[in-house]
């Protein structure tokens, strides 16, 4: 079991993966006006879903249909705005 950085910082796992890592190395998701959005500042109500900014995590995410256990909802979730946001997470851009 990995030690977090600081004993100060929130260790949660990643949806996609299932290892566990700081808080700060994790994208917060939300369900907002009945989709799935990311949450940038950490402040949106609700329950929230851990995943690594990567787009392995998400395609794991999305082939064992974690969402909508993780955060607790009835059917599918639209995860297009989540891509976007890591795709370019992970260009850098």
């Amino acid at each position: 079991m990995q030690r977090p950085t600081s004993m100060t910082t929130p260790v949660r796992t990643c949806v996609g993966c299932r290892r566990r890592a700081c808080s700060d190395e994790l994208l917060r998701l939300v369900v907002a006006g009945g989709e799935l959005v990311v949450d940038e500042r950490r402040r949106l109500p609700g329950r929230g879903a851990w995943m690594h900014r990567s787009p392995a995590c998400l395609a794991k995410a999305e082939r064992k249909r974690v969402f909508p256990r993780a955060l607790r909802v009835s059917g599918p979730l639209d995860t297009s705005g989540v891509r976007n946001v890591v795709e370019r997470l992970a260009t850098g851009e």
